[in-house]
């Protein structure tokens, strides 16, 4: 990989750990100048990142007005949901019955870290929820499912910071706990209905109420994203 390239991926991830997070909002402004001066990359480099998120779905770049964080409007929100749910039904089906107890493992790993973030009270919580069902994906071992069911969880991180509420249970980490031992188990209609019920109440804490985080420049939030890994 280029020394170009690489950069622009550094970029890339911060960026986007930073809205699978919450801490850039839906509707943040993204200028190229802040974003290069934060990381010390020049602005193509910053604008190649930018458009690798465009690419994803989670910003949006408009002629004359610049990048900002994509804003999904409200059906949007319960479209994108209704999409991931038809996509880990299938997941799901492909998943039960075949994990081995290293993949378990992975999974069980990937909610102790989910339950650690939240009990600290860090955001990084949000993430680690998200990154629970692209590992979930990636063991379908479909390439494809794995591309779709990306995109969407990034989406779906945009409708949770919009719309989300800003207090957070630890429902999520107990119905991830619950899935898991559906997952490693035989019965396929029982891991569907869990996961369906799962993302069903997500949507729905979710739009119990909004919150949006006011105050913070661009500069500030990326500062703690400046060197970060995915």
């Amino acid at each position: 990989m280029s020394e170009g390239k690489n950069r622009t991926v550094v970029v890339y991830r911060a960026l986007r750990r930073a809205i699978l997070e919450q801490a850039l909002q839906p509707g943040t402004k993204l200028p190229e100048d802040a974003i290069g001066e934060q990381f010390g990359v020049s602005r193509t480099v910053a604008r190649r990142a930018l458009e690798m998120l465009a690419t994803d779905e989670i910003v949006d770049i408009r002629p004359n007005r610049g990048a900002s964080v994509a804003r999904p409007s409200l059906e949007e929100a319960r479209d994108i949901f209704q999409v991931r749910m038809d996509i880990e039904h299938l997941i799901v089906a492909r998943v039960v019955g075949k994990l081995t107890r290293k993949d378990v493992e992975r999974l069980e790993a990937s909610v102790d870290a989910e339950e650690r973030s939240h009990r600290e009270g860090r955001e990084e919580y949000i993430r680690h929820a998200a990154e629970f069902h692209i590992l979930i994906a990636e063991l379908a071992g479909s390439p494809l499912f794995l591309r779709y069911l990306t995109a969407l969880v990034s989406r779906s991180a945009l409708i949770l910071g919009l719309y989300g509420r800003p207090s957070w249970t630890n429902c999520s980490v107990l119905e991830h706990r619950a899935l898991i031992g559906a997952l490693g188990g035989t019965d396929v209609a029982h891991a569907q209905e869990l996961m369906r019920a799962h993302l069903d109440a997500v949507l729905t804490r979710a739009l119990e109420s909004s919150h949006v985080e006011a105050g913070r420049g661009i500069r500030d939030i990326l500062a703690a994203y400046t060197g970060s890994r995915d």
